[in-house]
């Protein structure tokens, strides 16, 4: 059974008030920004840092979405949550028995914790850092070789009017058309190496969800035919004349199949491999999160974050050609309706 609430929210509006006043929180999904102003009996005042628009967090909301991660036992899928819920789960993973995850896109309950432990710095939590913290902190490139192809083409993509190719003289298409195939070749080869590590992890009756999409495992079936003779063999006696299936066409001998009771092992070396394949985009959870860190940089004074401008300039370009599926989010619409 789940502790009883009171005192949950007795230990969260502690840590509340002993957040310093510089203290900033960021949403798991939109990366939206917030501050907490006043901690209240019935309820938690925070700010937007960009906006500055206030929001009051009720303890109610709180005490249903505790309820809800003490049910899933894998985690609450942060997903299920609407936009506007997103700061009751970062305030709520501020409490030491719950752990915000990022990276996995989920808020669990811990069975066993420290509730007086000093509270330490979390990925949604960002406090002030001085001139040394900051160097330390600086951003890494990724050593990856579609990371390079990438900016090479968005410097490219950003010199050229794209919109009118036909105007584009022959050397700076023929970088293009270099800077595509190389991105297309480089993002296949890291895209099947996430495959490799998604078959050890995704089962097939349970697909995996991320920020921007889901995945689900599939078997795929393959064929190839066997050698000429054997082939020749299985149709004798059936009717079927040599000269049908002669060259063993692949088309020829489909078309035999379809009117002899031939077996399709007889003639076809049958096998199955293991890929993932997508399942759907949330185009808008993408949009929110591309607006959420524009915002982000857009106060920023690092010369890194030009460098990131650019990236997700790219990313709002392929985002526009998306044409997929629009996953539902249940709870959310629960949430917000409490």
């Amino acid at each position: 059974m789940p502790l009883p609430f009171d005192a949950t929210w007795g230990t969260l509006c502690e840590r509340c008030e002993e957040l310093p006043e510089d203290a900033t929180l960021i949403t798991p999904l939109a990366s939206r920004r917030f501050s907490i102003t006043d901690v209240q009996e019935p309820r938690i005042i925070i700010e937007d840092v960009d906006s500055t628009d206030s929001q009051p967090l009720q303890r109610e909301q709180f005490e249903a979405l505790a309820e809800h991660t003490h049910e899933a036992s894998d985690g609450y899928e942060l997903d299920r949550l609407p936009l506007k819920a997103e700061p009751y789960a970062a305030v709520l993973a501020l409490h030491p028995r719950y752990v915000l995850d990022e990276r996995e896109g989920t808020l669990t309950e811990l069975d066993d914790v420290d509730e007086g432990a000093v509270l330490d710095d979390a990925p949604h939590l960002s406090m002030s850092a001085g001139a040394d913290d900051e160097q330390d902190s600086e951003r890494e490139e990724p050593d990856i070789d579609v990371y390079a192809d990438m900016l090479l083409l968005i410097d490219a993509l950003e010199r050229e009017e794209i919109g009118a190719l036909g105007e584009v003289e022959t050397p700076a298409l023929v970088n293009l058309y270099t800077l595509l195939s190389d991105v297309q070749r480089s993002a296949n080869d890291l895209r099947q190496d996430v495959t490799n590590v998604l078959l050890d992890r995704v089962q097939h009756d349970r697909p995996a969800h991320g920020q921007y999409g889901s995945v689900q495992r599939t078997t795929r079936q393959n064929r190839s035919l066997k050698d000429d003779k054997t082939v020749l063999e299985a149709f004798e006696g059936t009717g079927i004349d040599r000269e049908q299936v002669m060259g063993v066409d692949r088309g020829k001998v489909d078309e035999a199949l379809d009117v002899v009771s031939v077996p399709e092992s007889a003639v076809y070396d049958v096998s199955e491999s293991e890929y993932v394949r997508k399942a759907d985009v949330d185009e808008e959870r993408k949009e929110t999160r591309l607006q959420g860190l524009k915002d982000r940089l857009a106060v920023s004074d690092d010369p890194e974050a030009d460098v990131l401008r650019q990236e997700i300039a790219r990313l709002e370009q392929e985002i526009e050609e998306l044409t997929e599926f629009s996953p539902g989010s249940s709870f959310g619409d629960r949430a917000e309706g409490n």
